[in-house]
């Protein structure tokens, strides 16, 4: 069988209206997919529902990626599959339904339900589910709980006929792996072909992020503005040829597919997915043409017992003010200013007879407060700070946002306009796993609904990533110390109260001076003020030898996950770019090697 080529359109909800032009233009496509979720907009799907019963999608399936192209994609004959649904795939499937009409098409549309969990918060509070991270209890104010389905449910609504389908909340890479099963008949044992199918998905499912984008040599990558979006040319053996349509920006090589495959995956040789355990330590990268990489190797090992939660919640409120203060000392006078605000609305508060912050927090940027011990010297003469005040009620945060206005004329010099106040809702994320048995996946095609039970999960250690012997130190008198990004690419990202960061040797003879100076201490004190109460954090290493690379685990570094962190990156997207000056010890000889 010819190779299905699949394109990827979204990374997000709010990804570019110009993916699905392009990819239907120069993508030759058999199947176009959107990953519309992620643990934060699950949160703001339950909001939307609760406001309007008949809302929780992605709108921006409808009016911008999608509906402006029906005629093409039935044109074309091309198949979508996308997790837009949110936590209402029925009504989004309804709504799709009347704008094919409307258009005088023909496509046939099935959705994919029974991820929803919200029916069963008693229950699961009955039984003492715990966070899988935190241990906390099972939170009140429930917004959204959803269990991450697998791929066969979209196999079997490819089955069943449909053109388009949509889900709610299922595993980011089902999105490809679910067309892979139907065009290929993989079956439900076949590891190897399932975690290659999961591979190829979690290469597409980012978008732009494996053609270029936020690759770590960005002055390399062409034409940011004209991003060609993903392409896997997927065959029935597993493996694909990675590439994007001709003409347009962007780049595929070994570097930027082999950040995006390390992205958020934390141990390599077992990424955990509802439908399998994933090997891809072994995986081996190939350049076979510009901007064309042939992706093999993955191995695969039964699924787990359970699949994964997410549980979002109403956590109070929260305001957020960004003040410029401009001059010399700036962040001292920033600092000293916070401090202020935060006492005065305390009183004000105390005064009110209302309860105190739950949080508060001062976040300078333009001081690379975010690098801690690594900043640059010099002090910033420009700043802005971030201020956070979080409160059980929305009086207590309404009252915060309105009294740092004051700053601008009664506290620091050089104190300016404030860029933007919010008051918002705070989102709390709450992470477990539930017996997979007890969850069962309903595919509804026209106006026909059939069960989908999953397959028994099976209990197993986590396998230990394959370690090389350790390597030698530099000869003495002939080691010399350079910044880690003259010696590896890297990439990292959030999940939940933690986040990765892949190290990939440039050359697989840089990998030893890497893995000597990169142990997991090491790492841990780099983001010691990233730690809890100023305590260096927990650090796991794991490598990824078919890659000639190394992944860190860095834990409790994120506290509150994406919807909750005060941080300044809470998506984790700039952490690798602090890890770039790590110092590391080589063998001078092999840098000229490099270079000649």
């Amino acid at each position: 069988m010819k190779a299905i080529r699949i394109g990827g359109a979204t990374a997000s909800f709010s990804d570019t209206a110009l993916s699905v032009p392009q990819l239907l233009e120069g993508g030759n496509l058999d199947y176009l997919v959107f990953d519309y979720l992620a643990e934060g907009s699950m949160g703001i799907f339950g909001r939307m529902q609760a406001a309007d019963p008949a809302a929780g999608y992605g709108t921006d399936f409808l009016t911008v990626h999608v509906g402006p192209h029906l005629a093409q994609i039935a044109e074309r004959g091309v198949k979508v599959v996308a997790n837009a649904g949110g936590v209402n795939p029925a009504g989004l499937a309804a709504a799709l339904e009347k704008m094919i009409a409307a258009a005088g098409l023909g496509l046939k549309v099935a959705f994919v339900e029974g991820d929803d969990l919200r029916d069963r918060i008693g229950e699961l509070r009955g039984r003492g589910f715990q966070d899988m991270f935190t241990g906390a209890p099972l939170p009140d104010r429930i917004i959204s709980a959803n269990a991450y389905l697998g791929a066969f449910p979209i196999a079997a609504a490819l089955d069943a006929g449909a053109d388009i389908v949509v889900t709610g909340r299922v595993v980011d890479s089902a999105i490809v792996l679910g067309p892979l099963i139907h065009a290929f008949g993989w079956q439900a044992h076949e590891y190897d072909l399932l975690a290659a199918g999961t591979l190829a998905g979690h290469l597409l499912e980012c978008g732009a992020q494996v053609t270029g984008g936020t690759f770590t040599d960005w002055q390399d990558v062409p034409d940011w503005a004209n991003i060609g979006y993903p392409v896997g040319e997927c065959h029935a053996d597993g493996t694909m040829v990675l590439t994007k349509p001709a003409g347009t920006g962007g780049l595929v090589s070994v570097g930027t597919v082999a950040e995006q495959l390390l992205y958020e995956v934390s141990d390599p040789a077992n990424y955990i997915v509802a439908d399998v355990r994933c090997d891809f330590s072994q995986v081996r990268l190939e350049q076979i043409g510009p901007d064309r990489v042939r992706v093999s190797g993955a191995r695969g090992r039964p699924p787990t017992p359970d699949y994964k939660a997410c549980i979002t919640f109403d956590n109070g409120w929260r305001a957020v003010a960004y003040q410029p203060v401009i001059g010399e000392e700036a962040p001292a006078k920033a600092l000293r200013q916070a401090e202020a605000i935060f006492a005065r609305t305390r009183r004000l508060l105390e005064m009110q007879g209302l309860p105190g912050f739950t949080l508060t927090d001062a976040v300078l940027i333009g001081a690379e407060a975010g690098f801690g011990a690594h900043a640059l010297p010099g002090g910033a003469r420009e700043v802005i700070a971030k201020l956070v005040a979080d409160h059980p009620d929305k009086r207590g945060a309404d009252l915060f946002a309105r009294e740092q206005w004051a700053a601008i004329s009664g506290m620091a010099v050089g104190t300016s306009i404030n860029l933007a106040t919010t008051v918002m809702p705070l989102t709390g994320i709450f992470l477990c796993l539930i017996d997979r048995q007890s969850v069962m996946a309903r595919v509804t095609c026209g106006g026909v609904t059939q069960e989908i039970a999953a397959v028994a999960g099976v209990a197993d250690a986590a396998p230990a990533s394959p370690l090389p012997p350790p390597p030698s130190a530099p000869a003495e008198g002939r080691g010399v110390t350079v910044d880690l990004v003259r010696l590896a690419f890297a990439r990292s990202g959030d999940k939940g109260h933690l986040f990765n960061v892949a190290v990939i040797a440039r050359r697989p003879e840089y990998l030893p001076a890497l893995r000597a100076a990169l142990s997991a201490e090491a790492v841990s004190e780099w983001y010691r003020h990233l730690g809890p109460n100023g305590a260096p954090p927990r650090v796991e290493r794991f490598e990824a030898p078919g890659l000639h690379a190394l992944n860190f685990v860095v834990h409790d570094a994120l506290t509150g996950g994406i919807n909750a962190s005060t941080r300044l990156d809470p998506a984790a997207k700039g952490m690798a770019q602090m890890l770039l000056r790590f110092p590391v010890p080589i063998d001078p000889a092999l840098l000229r090697d490099a270079a000649d």
